[in-house]
């Protein structure tokens, strides 16, 4: 196993070990995101949507909603600024986990969501709202290591980006190039495999979350979790033994 997942969190990066990180985690993404859906009622890794919702919320006098709205954003941008703390730590300690401490974290909320799905469902009324906020940290906390890890080429949480450059590119692929002057309209083919790869990702995930937890319920989560602690074991075992020696 441990070959298998070589370089996947490590600080050491490459473009493959990028993108196969970002398939995993649009993944689990999707998953985590439709599978919320089904237990909370809401969408947790969609920004836009929270920030128009609270904008309407206001106008119509929900003030209730709209502060349950900056709740989610404040939680979303939280994670990510986590991920930044975690992230430059790490380097600054020369850790080669470096990169999977966010992971780590994020592994351990699923894991807590998963575990007492019961008692949100027994105590709706108290859980469901501090269970939103915990998915929306969960979604700001993985998005901003892939953009970090990635330079901001790969995002995770939302394809909203990803469809737009998945649409630009078929635009130049389907373009046609005429005797005219100037430099011919080529498509990125490697961008574009990289764009439809992540979608059907996020899609994939977004399936089997929504089949688990619809014939599974919470427990869906575990799998997930227990996936990105596999990730993140190697360089955090790499780091234990240099600690220790």
């Amino acid at each position: 196993m441990f070959p298998l997942i070589r370089g996947w969190t490590d600080v050491q990066r490459s473009p493959e070990a990028n993108l196969r990180l970002g398939l995993v985690l649009t993944f689990v993404a999707g998953a985590t995101n439709a599978g919320g859906f089904l237990a909370v009622g809401s969408y947790t890794s969609h920004m836009t949507g929270i920030v128009s919702s609270v904008a309407d919320d206001l106008v119509l006098g929900n003030i209730t909603l709209a502060l349950a709205g900056l709740a989610c954003l404040m939680a979303f941008m939280s994670g990510a600024m986590c991920t930044a703390i975690l992230v430059n730590w790490g380097l600054r300690q020369q850790l080669r986990s470096s990169y999977s401490l966010p992971l780590l974290l994020e592994s351990g909320a699923l894991l807590v969501f998963g575990l007492f799905g019961a008692a949100i469902a027994a105590w709706s009324q108290l859980f469901v709202p501090v269970t939103v906020v915990l998915l929306c940290f969960i979604m700001g906390l993985q998005n901003a290591v892939i953009t970090k890890i990635s330079k901001a080429e790969i995002r995770t949480t939302h394809i909203t980006g990803l469809v737009t450059d998945l649409g630009i590119e078929l635009g130049k692929l389907l373009y046609m190039n005429r005797s005219q002057p100037g430099t011919p309209v080529r498509a990125n083919r490697q961008r574009l495999r990289v764009q439809l790869a992540l979608v059907l990702g996020f899609f994939l995930g977004g399936l089997i979350g929504a089949l688990g937890f619809k014939y599974w319920g919470y427990i869906t989560t575990v799998p997930l979790a227990a996936l990105l602690w596999v990730l993140c074991l190697r360089p955090l075992l790499t780091d234990l033994r240099w600690r220790a020696a």
